[in-house]
């Protein structure tokens, strides 16, 4: 059994960082709150792009002149993997990393060669795993975090959309974690280029459009790919500080448990010591007795 000194530190020591993730689970609560908040004023612009091109999805398919609609052989492969930059969010980076290799594998069992599969990381965390492996990285991206708005994710979006239009990539799919709430995070692969055209419903819009519907899926088309990726990085961005504040909640109720333990352990050594000592003393009399 350790000595009280000993014990004493540990607990001291368990104390200590028991404070630490109780702050960080405060932190990250308060960013959920407005990451949440974020993401869930933007899904119903999302949710009106895609009803729009529900409506002109039959005008968008006779538009043979815009290039992101362009479905062509799968050569070359761009999976754009979302991360964060800082990690004790629990499984959250390792699920992005694994299913990004898993994805690649089953590119390549396509007969796709390793060579034209590529990645593009937003976030620290997936790039320095994936940057170890034979799969090329063409960009990390770990400044969007810092300042995530419309305008910067659209920099991002727009090269990633010339990239597929000047035929660098015949595919670009997202793999990031859906924000479900706080303690649930959807794994999700999303196919962002070539668009994919909603089915058709018997659902009618009463639109007046003008100048054209060519016009107008022209414009609308290179917008839901931006809102897209936009949609998918605060997804993302909600998911790990959901992560975080269930990984830093259930690291400070083991604290808990482990300064519990630990004062239990503490107090059966100091009763031992204490048990020993009146031990002696009483053997030290009875030998002074005879």
């Amino acid at each position: 059994m350790a000595n009280l000194k000993e014990i004493r530190t540990r607990i001291s020591s368990v104390k200590s960082t028991m404070q630490i993730t109780s702050a960080m689970k405060m932190v990250s609560a308060a960013k959920l709150r407005k990451a949440q908040q974020a993401i869930t004023q933007l899904r119903p612009y999302a949710n009106k792009i895609n009803e729009i091109l529900t409506s002109v999805s039959e005008s968008l398919s006779e538009n043979k002149d815009n290039p992101y609609l362009e479905d062509r052989k799968v050569e070359k492969v761009l999976l754009v993997a979302i991360s964060s930059n800082r990690g004790l969010c629990g499984a959250f980076n390792s699920n992005i990393i694994k299913k990004t290799l898993s994805v690649a594998k089953e590119y390549e069992s396509k007969e796709i060669d390793a060579e034209n599969i590529h990645i593009l990381g937003f976030g620290k965390k997936a790039y320095e795993i994936l940057a170890k492996n034979n799969y090329k990285i063409i960009d990390k991206n770990s400044e969007i975090f810092n300042e995530l708005n419309y305008k910067n994710v659209a920099e991002y979006a727009n090269k990633i959309m010339d990239l597929f239009k000047n035929k660098k990539y015949d595919k670009v799919e997202l793999i990031y974690n859906g924000f479900k709430n706080a303690a649930t995070q959807i794994l999700t692969v999303e196919q962002l280029l070539p668009i994919k055209l909603p089915e058709k419903t018997s659902i009618k819009a009463d639109y007046i459009v003008e100048p054209s519907l060519k016009g107008i899926s022209n414009t609308l088309v290179p917008k839901s790919i931006i809102i897209q990726l936009l949609k998918a990085i605060m997804d993302s961005h909600a998911s790990e500080h959901g992560a975080r504040m269930i990984s830093m909640h259930k690291a400070t109720d083991n604290a808990g448990d482990l300064i519990r333990e630990l004062n239990l352990t503490y107090n059966k050594a100091r009763q031992a010591s204490i048990t020993s000592e009146i031990l002696e003393i009483v053997g030290g009399a009875e030998a002074l007795n005879n």
